[in-house]
């Protein structure tokens, strides 16, 4: 406390209201040391206002007069960019080496929309002029000091660039306010602002799709274009009131809801329509529903296993069911997949639960039976050390697969689950797989996380589709990938629809809750989702990092009733 009232009164001129001011102003952490005239520096923003101070002062060793300042205190280094049409963050000015800065002229040319202001009040000014914020001291009758006036000065660029070019201003302090006192150095300072890029019409990245559905299902018609846009869709030509989302959601279908549905993207420079996509309402006893799952990753070791999950159940149904569950390394081999996992163990979890196992699948002939009835590849090498479960009646609840490899192994491995009831024997009263996941390390190139299902039946299905991976740090998981970008991909791998951040849209987040999937709690949050209804057959999402990083991820995939 003692060496701090010393720095304190050495150091009485700085005014720790504008230094807070100031440092929550602050957008770089950088601190540079001044070492000529007019050179800038960014100042850090710290928390602890005393403690930026002094630090500031010991770095800069400030001296007590105005006369010596030979540099400028800026938030953001010269030339400062901007553009047109964009909000500029707040940019804080004052001198370095100096005392208390009363009163500031400013000469030359400001962009036109900004202006500088004084943080602590005062005037504000869009060209040449004095800016000063400081006032007198309030005394009572007796001429006693009842509260001090205002001494400084601290000037912010802020505003809305209005028109391009280069623009270049100078600064001059003075010690007391209405340019009075010593006099400091003229520094200047330019600002360049650019023009705005040019805004081209909608594109649409993501069309519609046209799917025939069972009457009372949920539809999810998603479409996305480029360009920021507003939407709105129509059905049959006529818009739908409120349907202004890129996600058209329509609860418990009827024959009213069949027709043409498009989607009209607008921006400032015109509207574009997207394709056309037809919804039929069907009378199926096969419906759409879920039949498998298989995700192909990179197998580590400790959190790095790969993790599948799946849920046996859905409203209304009772009973077992028979499903196939594998976990493959050497036979990947077959398809030219390089390093993949030599001795792939696999357990089947019920909660904490084993309920199964198996290192080695020996040939069996029941698994090999149901490779075929199931369509999955044919395990043709019996003594190879691929795993497989076969198990003839699998109660409702939630299952977890794991798959690792055998003495702490690593490589490729693909993980799969099928559902063996066969179409012809399916009732609406049979359990089915609403909800499967996978977790594991997400790579670069070969090593992204890729999961793969199907969608059997004769009608489409709506999923909810997310990528998780900041969402995971609530779980206490380790090393998550910060910015999950989620791909959906046909099985003749092209691309139909894809997210990077589901920006907390109500939809994803009304749907999950519906399901039963665990909240993502930031609706700023990098992670991303996807619901979409889909026709029969094959699909794959693909789960990689925006900005080529790597971590944990989750991937889900939840049938929507």
């Amino acid at each position: 406390m003692k060496t701090i009232a010393r720095l304190s009164h050495r150091f009485s001129w700085i005014n720790p209201v504008a230094t807070a001011r100031i440092a929550l102003l602050q957008r770089t952490p950088a601190v540079r040391l001044i070492t000529a005239a007019d050179e800038l520096v960014a100042v850090s923003p710290i928390g602890n206002v005393f403690k930026s101070a002094l630090a500031v002062v010991a770095t800069l060793c400030a001296y007590v007069t105005l006369a010596s300042a030979d540099g400028l205190f800026i938030s953001q280094t010269a030339p400062l960019t901007a553009t047109v049409g964009v909000p500029m963050s707040p940019v804080a000015i004052t001198a370095a080496d100096a005392s208390g800065i009363g009163s500031w002229q400013v000469d030359g040319s400001l962009p036109p929309g900004l202006a500088l202001s004084a943080n602590e009040g005062g005037n504000t000014l869009t060209g040449s002029g004095l800016l000063d914020a400081t006032t007198p001291d309030t005394t009572d009758m007796d001429g006693n000091v009842m509260m001090g006036g205002i001494t400084t000065t601290t000037p912010i660029l802020n505003g809305t660039p209005t028109a391009s070019g280069s623009y270049t201003f100078t600064l001059t302090a003075y010690e007391f306010g209405g340019a009075g006192g010593m006099v400091s150095n003229t520094f200047s300072y330019t600002v360049v602002v650019a023009d705005a890029a040019a805004v081209v019409a909608p594109v649409f990245a993501t069309q519609p799709i046209a799917v025939a559905v069972v009457s009372g299902s949920t539809v999810a018609l998603t479409a996305a274009a480029s360009g920021a846009p507003s939407y709105q869709w129509a059905q049959d030509g006529s818009p739908i009131p409120g349907a202004t989302s890129a996600t058209l959601l329509i609860n418990g279908a009827t024959s009213a809801n069949a027709g043409n549905y498009t989607c009209t993207a607008t921006n400032s420079s015109g509207s574009t329509a997207s394709d056309a996509a037809a919804l039929s309402i069907i009378n199926t006893a096969d419906v759409g529903r879920l039949t498998s799952l298989s995700t192909r990753a990179q197998v580590g070791t400790g959190a790095d296993i790969l993790l599948v999950g799946f849920v046996v159940g859905g409203a209304g149904t009772t009973g077992t069911k028979p499903m196939l569950i594998r976990g493959t390394g050497p036979t990947l081999a077959n398809f030219g997949v390089p390093g993949a996992l030599a001795d792939p163990m696999l357990t089947l979890f019920q909660g904490s639960t084993v309920v199964a196992a198996n290192d080695n699948w020996g040939g069996d002939s029941h698994i090999a039976a149901q490779d075929a009835a199931s369509g999955a590849f044919a395990l043709s090498n019996t003594s190879s050390l691929d795993s497989a479960l076969y198990l003839n009646s699998v109660a409702p609840g939630p299952y977890s697969a794991m798959v690792a490899g055998n003495n702490n192994g690593t490589g490729v491995a693909l993980a799969e689950v099928y559902d063996l009831t066969a179409s012809a024997s399916y009732t609406a009263t049979t359990p089915r797989l609403i909800g499967l996941s996978a977790r594991t390390h997400v790579g670069t190139g070969a090593d992204v996380l890729i999961a793969g299902f199907v969608i059997g039946g004769s009608s489409a299905k709506t999923v909810l589709i997310r990528a998780s991976g900041p969402a995971l740090d609530q779980f206490g998981v380790p090393g998550t990938l910060p910015d999950p970008m989620l791909t959906l991909y046909r099985s003749d791998s092209t691309a139909i629809a894809s997210n990077s951040g589901w920006a907390g849209d109500p939809q994803i987040a009304n749907t999950a809750a519906s399901v039963q999937a665990f909240t993502w709690t930031s609706a700023s949050s990098s992670d991303s989702a996807l619901l979409i209804t889909l026709p029969p057959g094959l699909y794959s999402a693909g789960i990689s990092g925006v900005s080529g990083d790597t971590g944990v991820a989750l991937v889900e995939v939840y049938e929507v009733p």
